[in-house]
């Protein structure tokens, strides 16, 4: 992959543009995202979404839309398209759209006749603004460019109707206007690098649909207000440029800010560039703290996320401060052994077994990386020890057994990653001792005695000596079966679950593995018989009776195929490092390969990122979040993995 680029006959296509979204974000965590041809098919589309502190400092969509419409010899082009009642497209402007490429600034090329628009925007890293430049390429003679803003005000997971409280008024800014449809809101500034032309006539627009709502079984209809519209003249080759943001900007620099915004962007010439352009949208900063977004447009921060999805995406940005940054700032809402798997302060829940094991993970790839033992040993040493003692005696929901594994569970609820619930249950049922679990665990326990033993802090490895000495033993007679020839993936008393999952692959991918190199063998073809897809691994196997092949419906009809065959992509960075670590330099094409997949569907769903999960069956349909951070990361940990097994005879971090 090379360079990102859509066709005329590309955009043309609805069947084909629609299912392809673009997202702009910055370090706030507010963001733009729409579809190629600007038509919103999801409540969570935008040009400008951002947090509102005096409300519930969840992300609000402001301005949904500005359609724009170029007048000329008393003929109007209207540019815009959107989705109405019944599936209605009105205007159709998409079909002056020649061109689309995601280079150093995205750009949209529009072609009437002798008229050719350019469009150019991105969000700023540091600002809550959205910045537009229109460049009048070509003309035979001067055009008049009108822009009607669509207004929403109202939180992503809602959606607006026309009533009688919104305010619709406006108040003048230098160059453009404000509005503020309702109390609490930041306002909303549209200015413009040059004298425009206003006229206030306050209008609702009704049903727009979302049909991505629609087939996701919510509410999926809108009213929009169109306060009025702006209107300004523009000659050949001359630029236009648009603010869209919470605070007013001056408009006399707005030239000088879209060239500063450029500066630290860098060209997109190879995947490995498309895919740190990705990277760094995860990362929302507030001063000294770092919180990672987990997937956009709907997902906030997760614990489990944010430590197995730290590692790639420190390597893609080659910034391992913002490591750092992120896990204190994990550490202000530790509790217990305990990370919040959703949420952080009073908002918090605790209700991740494998997120305190997973820090440990993060941890060591860190260590490993950076040659940083020392420094991960000085800093959280403290941290790790409270995992292991809280884990070891035990609690509500995990406990260390006499025979050094971990159990877990909680009626009604999901601890693992494999978290589903429908009516009240677990979709997945993994109560006892999970088979990634384990394995996380006594890789927890042995890098602590790796950092320990580095320190000598030899009353540390003291504590963990019969642990070290019977797990692996322990570990093999509870989920190893010589006659099925892979491990359980989840074990309850007498009641072994041997459901071919993808949880299995952890225990021959970490660097602490508590089974030998035969079983990590035979685990690895396992997964790679039944389970890898060129979008990462099947969650379970298509010959298990609750196979789901699709990823499609509703909440529950999705629920349910969650973690019953949908393929995860952030698996694969497990899969890669098993493979490498069983077959050494000779398997570097392979993983190659495979790290090539992922170049080529760059273009799909979210244009330049890697969806949340795709179907289990060809054509391995993208579905969920579609750009998701552990998706993103994995790949780029997966690349580090080839790059590093290049260059040394045995695979080793």
């Amino acid at each position: 992959m090379k360079e990102i680029y859509f066709s005329k006959n590309d955009l043309s296509n609805l069947e084909y543009s629609l299912n392809r979204e673009v997202l702009r974000a910055n370090v706030s965590n507010a963001y733009s995202c729409t579809t190629l041809t600007f038509c919103n098919t999801r409540k969570y589309h935008g040009l400008l979404i951002v947090p509102q502190p005096k409300l519930d400092n969840q992300n609000h969509v402001l301005l949904s839309s500005l359609d724009e419409t170029i007048n000329q010899n008393n003929n109007s082009f209207h540019l815009a398209l959107h989705c109405y009642q019944n599936g209605v497209y009105s205007p159709k402007g998409h079909k002056y759209l020649e061109s689309y490429e995601l280079g150093l600034l995205p750009t949209h090329t529009y072609r009437i006749g002798s008229i050719v628009l350019l469009k150019q925007m991105f969000f700023q890293e540091k600002q809550d603004r959205l910045l537009i430049k229109y460049t009048l390429q070509e003309a035979l003679q001067d055009i008049e460019l009108e822009l009607q803003p669509f207004l929403a005000f109202r939180q992503i997971h809602k959606l607006s109707k026309s009533n009688n409280d919104a305010n619709s008024s406006f108040k003048p800014a230098e160059q453009g206007i404000c509005f503020k449809m309702y109390d609490n809101y930041t306002p909303l500034y549209i200015q413009f690098s040059k004298k425009v032309e206003y006229s206030h006539n306050p209008y609702w627009y009704y049903n727009f649909e979302y049909i991505k709502e629609k087939e996701r079984g919510y509410e999926y209809q809108e009213d929009l207000l169109v306060p009025g519209k702006f209107k300004v003249t523009l000659r050949k080759g001359e630029s236009l440029y648009v603010s869209c943001g919470v605070e007013e900007a001056n408009p006399f620099l707005l030239s000088q800010d879209f060239t500063k915004e450029t500066h630290w962007r860098f060209p997109i010439q190879t995947t490995d560039d498309i895919l740190k352009r990705a990277a760094r949208m995860f990362f929302s900063r507030k001063g000294t703290k770092v919180n990672l977004v987990a997937g956009f447009p709907w997902f906030g921060r997760w614990g489990r996320d944010t430590f197995i999805s730290l590692p790639g995406l420190c390597i893609a940005l080659d910034d391992w401060r913002m490591f750092r940054l992120a896990i204190d700032t994990m550490i202000d809402d530790f509790k217990d052994g305990f990370f919040p798997n959703i949420g952080e302060g009073s908002q918090a829940a605790y209700n991740s077994i494998d997120a305190p094991l997973w820090f440990f993970w993060a941890l060591q790839q860190y260590a490993y990386i950076n040659d940083a033992r020392k420094e991960v040993w000085q800093a959280y040493n403290g941290v790790m020890r409270s995992i292991l003692e809280n884990f070891s005696e035990g609690g509500v929901n995990v406990r260390m057994d006499s025979n050094f594994l971990l159990w877990q569970g909680e009626e009604g609820k999901a601890l693992t990653w494999m978290d589903a619930i429908v009516n009240g249950e677990p979709v997945t049922q993994r109560k006892g001792y999970a088979v990634e679990i384990n394995a996380l665990w006594y890789n927890a326990v042995m890098f602590y005695r790796e950092l320990a033993k580095l320190h000598c802090q030899d009353g540390e490895i003291a504590k963990w000596d019969e642990f070290a000495e019977n797990f692996p033993t322990n570990f093999k007679s509870t989920f190893w079966s010589k006659e099925i020839g892979y491990l359980a993936d989840c074990v309850d008393g007498s009641k072994k679950d041997f459901s071919v999952r993808a949880n299995m692959i952890f225990a021959s991918s970490l660097e602490y593995s508590p089974i030998s190199p035969k079983i990590r063998q035979l685990i690895v073809e396992k997964v790679r018989q039944e389970l890898l897809t060129p979008r990462g691994l099947r969650t379970l196997s298509p010959t298990h009776p609750n196979y789901h092949e699709t990823y499609f419906g509703n909440q529950e009809e999705r629920d349910r195929a969650y973690h019953n065959g949908t393929v995860w992509p952030w698996l694969i960075g497990a899969f890669a490092e098993a493979f490498l670590r069983v077959y050494g330099k000779e398997a570097v094409s392979y993983i190659e390969q495979i790290y090539e997949e992922f170049g080529n569907i760059l273009c799909d769903y979210c244009v330049g990122s890697i969806a949340e999960v795709y179907d289990g069956n060809p054509p391995y349909k993208a579905g969920g979040s579609i750009s998701q951070a552990w998706s993103v990361a994995e790949v780029c940990r997966m690349k580090y993995m080839i790059d590093k097994c290049k260059q040394i005879n045995t695979f080793t971090l």
